[in-house]
């Protein structure tokens, strides 16, 4: 007769993580972490990248704004075009990336965190945090799963 604990039996009825998922989660949840943290301390923030380097050390990327326009605003869309590239340039040297960014959701009636981690290795993953400011801070829904089409390790 063979007794198998509990433990085993929820080990082998849940799959391993891969080192690619465990990877893009890391980064991902990073990404989407500094972001809410960002928002409650200076309620903003600007696109940004964080990094999975070969060495394993998971590091943030930021490029610098270009100039204001004539009504204040700094243009996000460049910024995250020239993440992209300085991205893409370095990319030898990362396991994987997360691009995380401010975005409208209509369809929720607010804004949103979105954050993207792509792997080396072809694997994508994204998601969105709906978010609304109240009196003590940002509010934050459950996070939901997003598309993303790869943008570093494409040539």
């Amino acid at each position: 007769m063979c007794v198998v604990s509990m433990s085993e039996q929820a080990s082998s009825a849940m799959p391993e993580e891969s080192a690619q998922d465990r990877e893009l989660r890391e980064t991902l949840g990073t990404g989407l972490g500094t972001a809410q943290e960002h928002l409650q301390q200076n309620g903003g923030f600007f696109p940004f990248g964080i990094t999975l380097a070969n060495d394993g050390e998971l590091r943030i990327v930021m490029v610098t704004p270009g100039e204001p326009d004539e009504d204040g605003h700094i243009d996000a869309g460049q910024m995250l075009s020239d993440l992209q590239e300085l991205l893409r340039q370095g990319r030898d040297d990362f396991r994987a990336v997360a691009i995380v960014s401010d975005v409208s959701l209509p369809e929720h009636g607010s804004d949103g965190i979105h954050g993207a981690a792509e792997h080396r290795d072809g694997a994508v993953r994204a998601a969105i945090i709906p978010y609304a400011p109240g009196a003590e801070g940002f509010s934050f829904a459950p996070m939901e799963p997003d598309t993303h089409e790869p943008s570093i390790w494409v040539d």
